[in-house]
């Protein structure tokens, strides 16, 4: 089953300062830029300005002299949500977080921190990670498949695409049972009851039901349950596939557990159902690709000795957040 790449996800895992930083200063230019006047409008225009341009240059927020305007303020929220995801605070929340930015910014330009070389360092590592994010998400957006290659990919696979709704019965035994609980010879014997009833045609539920037993010695969907092919564990999988509708199958034989499948139906997800799904698996291939072919005409080259000399390091305190590097390792393009 596909799982949408570490690649996609490591955009909107943007480091927070980074990405603070970055609208932080872009918009302590645009305050200051207009500081609430009609400064560098043309004076015939005022007249025509709608309501909503009016609102959007209404001052909402001060830090001391620096005056933040509504248009200015919804941009940075905007902005933080594309990179995060939807905002989880209230404005005023995101208000508050967002003066304490800009107050502690300013007095940075002003004590000259931006200076030192150790924020020079930082401030150069944020911008080479928002130029890398900036081209990896071209990238992406160039990696995107046509339908005639989603329909291809479909066609190709078709078994990938077959679902089936099963039921399943699990009766355990335990060797150590306590009180209430089935010892491995009386979940034997409710098993072999089942195996009956398999063999016999009758419902397999009823007899479950009728059985006393504990709530963890028998496990039973009552209600179909719907996979498609690959979501299972492979044994369960194949087994299940490989069945005809009613058809039971026993899975595990004791000697305290006793696994049996039932196929209730089997169908396959058309085209429309999976394209959204396709259209991201053949997306995070052609990525991977890329970059792939990238790295080979840039020509990257490592000291395998050097690197080979030096313990592992705790991705958690040195792993770049460059584009399509997650923490877990992953590569891009991972499905």
């Amino acid at each position: 089953m596909y799982r949408e790449s570490a690649a996609f996800n490591s955009v909107r895992r943007l480091v927070y300062r980074t990405f603070l930083l970055s609208v932080c200063f872009a918009a302590i230019g645009q305050a200051q830029a207009q500081p609430g006047s009609d400064a560098g409008k043309p004076a015939e225009n005022a007249s025509t300005t709608n309501t909503a341009a009016a609102d959007k240059d209404k001052v909402i927020l001060k830090v001391g002299d620096l005056q933040i305007t509504e248009g200015v303020f919804e941009q940075y929220v905007s902005d933080l949500e594309t990179a995060q995801g939807p905002a989880d605070l209230s404005r005023k929340s995101i208000a508050d977080n967002y003066s304490s930015l800009l107050m502690l910014s300013q007095m940075a330009k002003a004590n000259h921190l931006q200076d030192t070389p150790q924020v020079q360092r930082q401030l150069a590592i944020d911008r080479m990670q928002i130029l890398s994010n900036a081209q990896f998400m071209k990238l992406k957006e160039q990696a995107k498949p046509t339908p005639q290659q989603i329909k291809s990919y479909y066609d190709a696979h078709l078994d990938d695409y077959d679902v089936v709704k099963i039921k399943r019965v699990f009766i355990m035994g335990n060797p150590n049972a306590t009180s209430g609980n089935f010892t491995p010879a009386q979940a034997k014997a409710l098993a072999d009851k089942v195996k009956q009833a398999i063999a016999s045609k009758q419902d397999v539920f009823v007899i479950l039901k009728s059985a006393k037993h504990g709530t963890t010695d028998v496990v039973a969907d009552d209600q179909p349950l719907t996979f498609q092919r690959g979501e299972l564990p492979p044994q369960m999988d194949k087994a299940s596939f490989g069945l005809s509708e009613g058809q039971w199958t026993q899975m595990a034989d004791g000697p305290n557990e006793f696994v049996f499948i039932q196929l209730v139906n089997k169908s396959r997800k058309d085209l429309n159902d999976v394209s959204s799904q396709i259209e991201k698996t053949l997306q995070a291939d052609n990525l991977r690709d890329e970059l792939k072919t990238l790295k080979e005409k840039t020509g990257i080259w490592m000291d395998e000795e050097y690197f080979a000399s030096k313990a592992p390091v705790p991705t958690s305190s040195t792993q770049p957040e460059a584009s399509g590097q997650g923490k877990s390792g992953a590569e891009r393009g991972e499905k």
